[in-house]
C-alpha cells in the first residue's frame, strides 16, 4: 500500500471515530457510519473491527461507557442527564450496562470516589501469517448452496455433501473440483442466525440449478492468498491480522470484492490443527 493509501484509511478511521465521539447522543447506524467513512461495504467492519482491536458496535459501547464514567466522576451532573447525553433512553438503560462492564451501578460509583474501574481487555493470539502470494485468479463456475446461521454449525457438513452427491447425481466429476466458501456477513458484526455464507464447488461441466443448489459465477481479479493452517475456530483471528497488520503496511488496497477461503484440507480426515485453508482477499 502506497503512503497515500494508508493515510487514507487512517483518515476513514479517524472520520468514523470522531463522528461517534461528537454525536453519543444520537442512535448510530453502523450503516451511516459505512457511508462516511468511504471505505468499500464488503470490508468496512473488518477493518474497523482490525484497527480498532474490538467490533465497531463493542467501541461504541464502550466509548460510552467510559464517557459515562467520566461524568460521574468529574461532574455533578444528574445521572438522568448522563444516561441522555450519550444516547441512552433511560437511566435504567445505563445502569445496566454499567453494571455489566464495572460490577458496580453508576450511583454507587459516584459514592465511591476511591473506587478503580478498568475496561475489559480483549485476548487476542499474535497470529502472524506468511507474506501471501499475488495471484490474478480467472472466473470460476460453481454449484453452491446458501447457509443462513451460525458459522461452523452441523449444518455445514450437512451441506457439502449435499454438493458433492449433486457432483455425482449430474455427472459433473472431473479434475480440478475446488472447494470455496463465501462469507458474506462478519460475525462479530452481524447476528449469528443472520449470518449468510455460500457452501461452492468449482465445476467444470454446466450444471442445473434446482431448489436451493444455485449456479453461479465467482468473479476473477486480483488476490493477495494467504495460507492459514488451523482450525477454522480461529479463522477470524486470521483476518484481524491480514485487515489490521498485513493490509496497513503492503502496497495493495482492496477492491469491491467479498473474501473467499478455499479449503485445502478434507476435514474429514485432517486434524483441526493441520487443516489448511487458503484466505483470498481481492486486491487492486
Amino acid at each position: 500500500m502506497t503512503s497515500s493509501s494508508k493515510e487514507r484509511y487512517l483518515e476513514s478511521l479517524r472520520i468514523v471515530t470522531e463522528h461517534i465521539h461528537n454525536h453519543l447522543d444520537e442512535k448510530l447506524n453502523l450503516e451511516e457510519l459505512a457511508r462516511i467513512s468511504n471505505l468499500s461495504p464488503f470490508h468496512f467492519h473488518r477493518i474497523m473491527t482490525a484497527m480498532l482491536g474490538e467490533p465497531l458496535g463493542s467501541y461504541i459501547n464502550r466509548i460510552r461507557i467510559e464517557t459515562a464514567a467520566r461524568l460521574l466522576r468529574y461532574t455533578d451532573m444528574e445521572i438522568k442527564e448522563i444516561a441522555y447525553r450519550i444516547g441512552y433512553d433511560t437511566p435504567s438503560s445505563l445502569s445496566t450496562i454499567f453494571k455489566q462492564y464495572y460490577a458496580i451501578t453508576p450511583s454507587q460509583y459516584r459514592n465511591q470516589k476511591t473506587y478503580t474501574i478498568m475496561k475489559k481487555t480483549l485476548k487476542t493470539q499474535n497470529m502472524v501469517l506468511k507474506a501471501p502470494k499475488i495471484l490474478e485468479i480467472p472466473s470460476k463456475e460453481v454449484i453452491y448452496i446458501r447457509i443462513v446461521g451460525p458459522y461452523g454449525n452441523p449444518e455445514y457438513a450437512k451441506v457439502w455433501e449435499r454438493l458433492w452427491g449433486q457432483i455425482k447425481e449430474q455427472k459433473l466429476f472431473t479434475k480440478g473440483i475446488e472447494s470455496f466458501g463465501i462469507g458474506h456477513d462478519d460475525p462479530k458484526v452481524t447476528e449469528a442466525d443472520k449470518i449468510r455464507y455460500d457452501a461452492c464447488l468449482v465445476v467444470h461441466k454446466p450444471a442445473q440449478a434446482q431448489g436451493d443448489l444455485g449456479v453461479k459465477t465467482i468473479e476473477g481479479g486480483k488476490f493477495a492468498i494467504f495460507l492459514y493452517q488451523g482450525s477454522y475456530a480461529y479463522l477470524g483471528e486470521a483476518y484481524d491480522y491480514i485487515f489490521g497488520t498485513w493490509l496497513l503496511n503492503s502496497d495493495h488496497e482492496l477492491r469491491d470484492a467479498p473474501c473467499m477461503e478455499k479449503y485445502v484440507s478434507n476435514p474429514n480426515r485432517t486434524a483441526p490443527e493441520k487443516l489448511k485453508t487458503e484466505i483470498y482477499i481481492p486486491i487492486v
